[in-house]
């Protein structure tokens, strides 16, 4: 018996332990958002989170996740109540024929939960291996950037700048940006 969360509820199957996690999600679950994409964890159209980490499903036996937190994209947000990048992929008219979509938001999500400001080589970076065929990565990385806390990018813009200051009158000397 293999027990684990999903999407924040308790569940036990009795499966062959070397069995994909995908699935066995998709499968004895039924939660069919995260697709199968290449079988061989290169495309991230499984993408799910394992202890909050975007993992490739479909090459991942589920005795691997014994005692782990797996989230699918059903537990990502709700028809009701859209996780923030849910709503930016609406917004940003991302999906072209949606695939992929499932494993982009897993990957992206886990990114932000780690890194609210993500530069544009962090989204790169975690978003590679994704792919998408209909190429929407521009639109993907848009709609990303259009979720990065406003307070974060006003911090690194205020850690960004340095000003030095006359010791003996507290007068600033210069104020320039810090890059």
């Amino acid at each position: 018996m293999i027990n684990f969360q999903l999407n924040n509820s308790p569940v036990q199957v009795d499966i062959d332990p070397d069995t994909p996690l995908l699935w066995v999600v998709r499968d004895h679950f039924k939660l069919k958002g995260s697709k199968f994409g290449c079988g061989m964890g290169l495309c991230g159209a499984c993408t799910m989170h394992l202890n909050g980490e975007a993992v490739r499903t479909c090459t991942l036996p589920v005795s691997a996740v014994q005692g782990a937190v797996i989230t699918s994209i059903e537990g990502l947000g709700t028809p009701d109540n859209l996780h923030p990048l849910q709503e930016a992929w609406v917004e940003h008219s991302v999906p072209q024929c949606g695939y992929c979509q499932s494993g982009q938001l897993m990957s992206a999500s886990a990114l932000l939960a780690k890194n609210p400001n993500p530069s544009d080589d962090d989204i790169e970076t975690a978003m590679n291996g994704n792919i998408c065929r209909c190429g929407t990565y521009s639109k993907i990385k848009s709609a990303i950037k259009s979720v990065i806390k406003p307070d974060a990018e006003a911090m690194r813009t205020q850690v960004s700048m340095v000003g030095t200051f006359d010791p003996t009158d507290g007068n600033a000397i210069s104020t320039e940006a810090n890059s």
